[in-house]
């Protein structure tokens, strides 16, 4: 179980001073994290659960968020950043997660473009960020974070083959070292992002960090569907796909290997 009143103390002085909400059960943190955006809460709102009950991946699937073996937390951000970036969000997300992991775990992760963090060829945790803009500025967003921390068996019917940090390490992982460490590493990244030449260096270090992003064969799932290689992130962070037919800049939709070639 996580320990709140050691978490305030670990992250005192950060964005996220005195403004955790934790829930033994709930039905998504994310969804919860909207709802008080709209009523008003403020930059660094924390909202995580031991379980959720109807957690949400991106595009609406479902998370499997067994009681107290993942980590299912939803960070609101106030950020001052132009509705043209706000599509590196969710790269600096998975920065952040990754980073934090490795830093608990000591265990590497592979980006997969647009919100997967995998573990070889298996999917560890996943992003999902949801946000309202105020014209050409964002007004709030709320990046959602689900980590596989201790489950030890996934359905089979996972579009992606699962794992989590525990049998990837062989041993058990803190979820309360992993939050702080996760909400660290998110305050830090944020920053980035809103840092006009900061944020020109993120897709190249999520390039670093990913083995899909170039020289990769894949399938585009989504409006854009297509099939291709890899050339790279543009500016933005929206992924390139040299296809038989030329160049596509894919802004929305997953990746995934090809079945069949």
């Amino acid at each position: 179980m996580y320990d709140p009143a050691a978490l305030q103390s670990e992250l005192a002085g950060t964005i996220y001073s005195g403004k955790l909400h934790f829930f033994a059960t709930i039905d998504s943190t994310n969804t919860q994290a909207m709802a008080a955006a709209r009523a008003g809460a403020p930059h660094g709102s924390v909202y995580f659960a031991d379980e959720q009950t109807a957690g949400r991946g991106r595009g609406d699937h479902r998370w499997e968020s067994e009681s107290g073996a993942g980590l299912y937390v939803s960070v609101l951000l106030r950020l001052p950043l132009a509705a043209a970036r706000l599509s590196l969000l969710p790269l600096a997300a998975g920065l952040a997660a990754a980073d934090a992991i490795h830093a608990v775990t000591g265990t590497a992760i592979d980006l997969r473009w647009p919100n997967d963090l995998l573990i070889g060829e298996r999917k560890a945790g996943g992003i999902l960020v949801e946000s309202r803009l105020d014209g050409d500025a964002l007004a709030f967003a709320v990046v959602g974070i689900g980590i596989n921390v201790q489950q030890r068996s996934f359905s089979p019917a996972l579009a992606t083959p699962a794992t989590s940090l525990a049998r990837a390490c062989g041993r058990p992982v803190s979820r309360q070292a992993l939050l702080v460490a996760l909400l660290k590493s998110l305050e830090h990244e944020a920053h980035i992002v809103c840092d006009e030449e900061s944020a020109r260096m993120l897709p190249a270090r999520i390039e670093q960090r990913s083995t899909w992003l170039r020289g990769r064969r894949v399938e585009v799932h989504g409006p854009q569907a297509c099939t291709g290689t890899t050339a790279g992130l543009d500016a933005n962070g929206f992924l390139r796909v040299q296809t038989a037919h030329g160049l596509v800049t894919v802004q929305t939709g997953g990746i995934r290997a090809p079945e069949m070639d």
